[in-house]
């Protein structure tokens, strides 16, 4: 007899002891985790990638902290199904009794209008939110509502984390582990997935049920043969909504005009938010033309204000456009990286001081003791450079940007050479 309720949802964890990942935030002496075993639950956000358990989490914070627990999505509810979670809840008010959770599934799809409706109900405690979004609560959440919650970044999924969820289905599953089932190799289904660990467990309940016998083993062909995945309906709430934007975005990476115009013309008709393809644009002006092309981030912008005030139907030409221009833009991820390194390097070497020279010195002592004083203004010399140190000694020298291998950035490299000559090696 097949089981009806899906392998991910057979197994969704009820403790932090079976929850997978985020030890940064849950894991025993973290900081969230401390606040909930105190009995402390504020307002949240959880921040991060589709299928690394933010829903999970917040049900098992409901159920430690003994709470009522109400769940809305934001993909349909409105205004009036918040207020009626809001009624429940003012309605079970009573001396001694913790005040319920209302889980908010995809808060950035909220409108203003309904995120206002919860801000009152927050403020005077009647409820405690934890809203779910893949998207930077920055952008998505009004600053009143945002200013109320603490946002905490859920990360990816890692390679072992994933593989300790497919032990634990075939340790665990009541109908998995009365089966014999010979797991070889975990390549295609990693892989399937897209460290999504909702959407691991569908997959390979899937593959299982394919399996013509138990002599059969689960290898990186036969998941590859047994998932045939159709992507001919684009589904913005499913996984296709991720595997499409990614399709969308690596066409566009890929120069390939065509085949960006048609991905995007797959989550218009599917009904997906322009300003959520135009916030994608943005971001992959950047990161992916970045210098090689300054304008790029310019159209970008330009086409998220304009989708903002403009509005479907009109917005897919703007999309268009911006969609177009960026694919045949030259290329280069050299302040992507750039970011990357600066960041790494501060990880590794920690708080360094500031050179005296370029320090600030806005109070007599700090001149005195020489705060600033061996630094040159370099509009004062030719050509407005002057050769000085604004690195900490401990890392003079380091080169953290490498221009990118277009016309744009070798004007960039050719300037930089002609100033800094052998000193970042240019």
């Amino acid at each position: 007899m097949q089981p009806t309720t899906p392998l991910a949802e057979r197994l969704r964890p009820t403790s932090f002891k079976n929850y997978v990942g985020q030890q940064h935030i849950v894991g025993e002496g973290s900081a969230l985790r401390s606040l909930i075993e105190k009995g402390i639950v504020p307002s949240m956000i959880f921040w991060g990638p589709p299928g690394v358990g933010k829903t999970t989490l917040a049900n098992i914070i409901a159920t430690y902290s003994k709470r009522p627990f109400y769940t809305l999505s934001a993909i349909n509810s409105g205004v009036a199904a918040v207020r009626e979670v809001i009624d429940k809840a003012k309605s079970q008010q009573f001396f001694g009794t913790n005040n319920p959770i209302l889980f908010i599934d995809e808060i950035h799809r909220f409108s203003k209008s309904q995120q206002d409706s919860l801000l009152g109900a927050v403020e005077k405690g009647i409820i405690t939110l934890i809203g779910a979004t893949t998207e930077n609560p920055s952008f998505e959440v009004i600053s009143a509502l945002l200013s109320r919650c603490q946002v905490y970044v859920l990360k990816e999924l890692t390679k072992e984390d994933l593989l300790a969820v497919l032990q634990f289905a075939l340790k665990e599953d009541e109908f998995l582990k009365n089966k014999k089932i010979d797991l070889q190799e975990t390549e295609s289904l990693l892989q399937l997935s897209g460290g999504d660990a909702r959407k691991l467990l569908n997959t390979f309940e899937i593959v299982v049920n394919g399996l013509p016998d138990e002599k059969t083993p689960i290898t990186n062909d036969f998941v590859v043969k047994t998932i045939q995945q159709n992507l001919v309906r684009y589904d913005k709430t499913g996984d296709q909504h991720y595997d499409i934007i990614s399709a969308y975005i690596k066409s566009i990476r890929g120069s390939d005009p065509n085949a960006a115009v048609y991905w995007l013309a797959r989550m218009l008709e599917g009904g997906e938010d322009p300003k959520f393809i135009a916030r994608r644009l943005l971001i992959l002006s950047s990161e992916d033309i970045g210098n090689a092309n300054p304008t790029a981030l310019v159209i970008a912008n330009n086409c998220f204000q304009a989708v903002n005030v403009i509005g479907m139907p009109e917005s897919r030409i703007i999309l268009s456009q911006a969609t177009i221009y960026l694919a045949t833009s030259p290329k280069s991820n050299a302040s992507y990286m750039a970011i990357n390194n600066a960041q790494e390097l501060v990880k590794q070497t920690g708080n360094l001081s500031v050179p005296l020279a370029i320090r600030n010195a806005p109070t007599k002592l700090m001149k005195e003791i020489g705060y600033g004083k061996e630094y040159h203004y370099s509009h004062n010399y030719e050509g407005n450079f002057k050769a000085q140190e604004f690195l900490p000694d401990e890392i003079k020298n380091t080169t953290l940007y490498e221009p990118g291998n277009n016309p744009k950035e070798a004007s960039f490299r050719a300037f930089l050479k002609q100033n800094w000559k052998d000193k970042y090696g240019y």
